[in-house]
């Protein structure tokens, strides 16, 4: 009885486990973690695959070509050629379009404040239809005078955008970019189209121009003149201009060799660049 009786307590009691609840929590748990991990991890994958837009291209573009570079160091590995130069543009306006136009000026290292070019860029994205991604045109400006120094200037003191909109002249160049292939040093390259564009500077025809963007805001240039015959008849021979932001010169800088051309300068300027016109 008592055998049978104990039997029957045993049996009526509720089999309880203890480490069951932990168990089956930890379970959960680790369920909603690996949920959350694999939700969290779609979200980033989302989020760095996202394509990038037209218009982010040109905005990369346009923030690139935007600031002060030098072109002291190909100046220093071949100072026969090349001069230490200053880049210089900032933007000035926007078109209804969404188009980006910078004011560009370029000098001499140690004569800042005395541009020997001038122009307006307009970056957009290129047309759908045509494979590329960034349009870089340039334009000549209704007065360069009166932008002298633009971008040293405090904003008070630039003309307004619209008054920058209207005095946009004369269509140059137009350049096409492409994003560059992985590996490649640049982030953006293109040219004029190979007939190039009117140009009569020292005897030309026509001229061409290339440009790449590369990483850190560094920009190569390289335009060039040819005559009717396609001889080359100003620009630079060995290639591009490299143009790389730079810190504040020393007061030391200013006395470089780099800065103090040791032939005519008319000679040099004919072989290298063109003037404004």
């Amino acid at each position: 009885m008592s055998t049978g009786s104990g039997s029957e307590s045993k049996s009526s009691e509720p089999d309880f486990n203890p480490n069951s609840s932990s168990n089956g929590w930890g379970k959960a748990r680790g369920v909603v973690l690996k949920s959350l991990v694999l939700i969290g991890g779609a979200l980033l994958l989302k989020r760095l695959t996202k394509s990038t837009t037209r218009w982010d291209h040109a905005r990369i573009v346009a923030q690139s070509l935007a600031g002060e570079k030098f072109s002291r160091e190909q100046a220093s590995r071949d100072p026969d050629n090349y001069f230490n130069l200053r880049w210089l543009s900032c933007p000035a306006a926007e078109m209804v379009d969404g188009s980006k136009v910078l004011y560009f000026e370029q000098a001499f290292w140690r004569t800042p404040h005395k541009p020997y070019r001038q122009r307006f860029y307009m970056v957009k994205p290129c047309p759908k239809e045509m494979k590329c991604d960034v349009e870089v045109s340039t334009h000549a400006i209704r007065d360069a005078e009166e932008y002298k120094n633009f971008c040293d200037r405090p904003k008070d003191q630039r003309p307004e955008p619209e008054e920058v909109i209207g005095d946009i002249a004369e269509h140059l160049t137009t350049i096409h970019l492409k994003r560059c292939d992985r590996g490649k040093r640049c982030l953006y390259e293109g040219s004029t189209q190979p007939d190039g564009f009117p140009n009569t500077w020292n005897g030309a025809a026509y001229c061409t121009s290339e440009l790449s963007v590369l990483k850190n805001n560094e920009v190569h240039i390289w335009d060039r003149g040819y005559d009717e015959e396609g001889n080359q008849v100003w620009g630079a021979k060995g290639g591009p201009h490299e143009f790389k932001p730079a810190p504040a010169s020393s007061f030391d800088d200013m006395f470089s060799p780099l800065n103090f051309p040791p032939q005519p300068l008319e000679k040099r300027i004919q072989g290298s660049f063109v003037l404004q016109e």
